[in-house]
């Protein structure tokens, strides 16, 4: 089942992978602000949000992405601005942080958690196994 967003005006037909009001309202302040100069904006942001939104949720590619969005170079011209200056991670900080002080706890995490099966082996040592593994599948099939 899938999951509309609440949207007071929606100007198209939403997606579930659309903002909701809520969520702009949090998001919208994290936005970096025009400059003051050069060629005034013409873009909406939330439809860039939702624009990247759908692609992450659905998977599809860049230009497989539905027409009644911001075109996908648009998208993913932001997309990647935003990545390289490190927004996105500044923006899961910060939303990160308001939360934690919501819930009355510390604004940082103190805890850390460390997957020790997602640790990969050197490929040195990985060769070495499988050298091992032949030459006693050899070694049996000798002595057969």
């Amino acid at each position: 089942m899938s999951r509309l967003p609440a949207i007071a005006n929606p100007q198209r037909q939403p997606y579930s992978s659309d903002l909701s009001d809520v969520e702009w309202e949090i998001l919208k302040p994290l936005v970096p602000q025009p400059k003051g100069f050069g060629h005034p904006l013409e873009v909406d942001f939330r439809e860039i949000f939702n624009a990247i939104f759908y692609v992450q949720r659905t998977g599809c590619q860049w230009e497989m992405m539905p027409h009644d969005l911001p075109p996908y170079s648009t998208a993913y011209r932001y997309f990647k601005k935003w990545q390289q200056r490190g927004l996105w991670q500044q923006m899961h900080d910060k939303v990160r942080q308001k939360l934690r002080i919501e819930i009355d706890r510390d604004k940082d995490s103190t805890v850390a958690i460390a997957d020790s099966q997602s640790v990969k082996t050197t490929e040195k040592r990985g060769r070495y196994t499988v050298l091992m593994v032949a030459r006693k599948l050899r070694g049996v099939s000798v002595t057969l």
